[in-house]
């Protein structure tokens, strides 16, 4: 299973692709979208918008997984950010994908174990989980994490259909 997870940001946008093979994850590519920084708000959706789908068409991805937006003090910056991740749903939706969503807390309880885990223990389990040489940006690890929540997501859909049984 191939999954693009993205981290949506108006300002930067972070994305990462790994594919799971069995119990095993891979790292392909990872990477940050940042728009000009002068451009307005439609032309900086709209650049990520462009960015992910060219994204899309280069690694053809089967999965999509977008992190939700969390409630922030500041109300400009969170429409802003709903509106980034929008352009992200949208482009994920247009190519046809199965799209996950989750929240800050979910990710890091899937990759870490703890719901609460601080940005840089994020950041190394995700260079562990997929055995990278360095930890990546900060944009492109957190989409990464994005990535490895979907995929242990479906790994757990998958067993709770085979044994009869439903999340509800």
């Amino acid at each position: 299973m191939r999954i693009l997870g993205i981290d949506p940001g108006s300002r930067a946008t972070g994305y990462g692709l790994i594919i799971k093979e069995g119990n095993r994850l891979v790292h392909i590519d990872n990477g940050v979208l940042r728009p000009p920084q002068k451009a307005g708000l439609a032309d900086r959706l709209l650049y990520i918008y462009n960015g992910l789908n060219a994204v899309i068409s280069e690694y053809a991805p089967e999965h999509g997984a977008v992190e939700q937006v969390f409630m922030s003090q500041n109300a400009q910056s969170a429409l802003k950010l709903g509106q980034a991740r929008g352009a992200a749903l949208l482009a994920l939706a247009g190519a046809g994908l199965d799209v996950g969503e989750y929240s800050p807390m979910q990710v890091k309880s899937s990759v870490v174990g703890y719901g609460r885990a601080a940005k840089a223990q994020v950041q190394q389990m995700v260079k562990a989980l997929l055995n990278l040489p360095e930890i990546a940006q900060e944009d492109a690890s957190d989409a990464l994490a994005v990535a490895i929540c979907h995929a242990h997501s479906s790994s757990l859909k998958t067993k709770l259909a085979s044994s009869g049984r439903q999340k509800r």
